[in-house]
């Protein structure tokens, strides 16, 4: 005991070394990154914010000429967005919202669905994984293109449906076309993120599960879904953040200026297209403040950390996961075992001598 105890304060000693080594290495490998990350993105904000101060260059109310220079405008783009074009920007922004949260919620549905059907051991599971992974590898324009011809007036869906159904023209007949080829294409993303997080759940925890007598349903809610929880938290908090900044594919399908489909990021590309390059900033740093603010609000909301160890969760007074309490997960269970097995052969020691 007393060659333990002497050896500990040592022992730690190189330990708290060690991880400041790797901490200061760590922050060595990290900061040119980090640097790159806030040039790119600190100074696209500072100059979108400084161009939206400014007006669209043409006559001088003053001199009566035409100036090549910008006016400073001041706030004035931002109030024209709530005020002339409160009507439109409102409108693009519930399809943003609208488009953003069930497209997202039918592809969370469709991707855990798909990991599952991939993790199973099957025949030709290698050529499944491949099959739907080829959705999310077409290009987003190419597949507009392709779902343009399916809900043509003469196309598939029509065919099938048995309707001259005007897909581009109507208001709920778009958003359903947007809806359905977006959930087409990238609900997959969705199922292979979520399939990695089911690979590293031991199949230990599922055999002690049926053990226990949990059936099919008891197994997925407790073990496989809080398992799996921080993968799927990933995959659905990019994709949302994705969703939110829909462009291509309401542009190519139904068509530029659809009041039915248009989006915040097509207004921003309208506005610029039409030299308002101050009124396209303002639009995009809407967008972009709306975005940050799903972000958070988000990982708020779901209590997503995932930086969280085991040992932050426990001084929490959060459950621990299911692996925590598989064999060898247990620390102070495994120090006491150590003891025991270190403890047994003084005893038959003893034993011996005695006899």
């Amino acid at each position: 005991m007393s060659t333990t105890s002497s050896h500990s304060p040592g022992l730690v000693n190189r330990r708290s070394k060690s991880s400041r080594a790797q901490s200061r290495l760590a922050w060595i490998l990290l900061t040119p990154t980090i640097v790159v990350l806030t040039v790119v993105i600190i100074i696209p904000i500072l100059q979108s914010l400084q161009q939206s101060l400014y007006g669209k260059a043409g006559l001088d109310e003053n001199t009566g000429f035409v100036s090549k220079v910008a006016p400073f405008v001041g706030l004035k783009n931002y109030a024209d967005i709530f005020t002339t074009a409160g009507d439109r920007f409102w409108t693009a922004a519930w399809n943003t919202t609208l488009f953003g949260v069930v497209t997202v919620v039918l592809e969370t549905v469709l991707g855990v669905a798909m990991a599952l059907i991939m993790h199973k051991a099957m025949r030709g599971r290698g050529f499944v994984r491949a099959a739907i992974l080829v959705p999310w590898a077409i290009p987003t324009a190419v597949s507009a293109i392709l779902w343009g011809w399916i809900f043509n007036q003469n196309g598939v869906a029509n065919a099938i449906l048995g309707q001259p159904i005007m897909w581009a023209s109507g208001n709920a007949s778009a958003k359903t076309a947007i809806i359905i080829a977006d959930v087409w294409k990238t609900a997959p993303y969705i199922g292979l993120l979520t399939l990695a997080g089911l690979q590293v759940i031991p199949d230990e925890v599922y055999e002690a599960a049926k053990i226990d007598g949990a059936n099919a349903w008891r197994r997925f809610t407790s073990i496989t879904l809080p398992l799996v929880k921080p993968a799927l938290a990933v995959a659905v908090l990019f994709r949302a953040l994705d969703a939110l900044r829909m462009f291509d594919l309401p542009y190519i399908l139904i068509g530029p200026r659809k009041s039915s489909v248009e989006t915040i990021s097509m207004l921003v590309q309208d506005e610029a297209s039409n030299l308002r390059y101050g009124s396209a900033a303002a639009y995009a740093l809407i967008l972009f403040l709306y975005v940050f603010i799903f972000a958070f609000a988000f990982v708020k909301i779901t209590g997503t950390d995932l930086g969280a160890s085991v040992e932050r969760k426990r001084r929490k007074g959060g459950r621990l996961p299911v692996s925590a309490f598989l064999p060898g997960r247990r620390p102070k269970e495994a120090g006491a075992g150590a003891a025991a097995s270190a403890a047994r052969p003084d005893q038959s020691s003893d034993v011996r001598s005695q006899s």
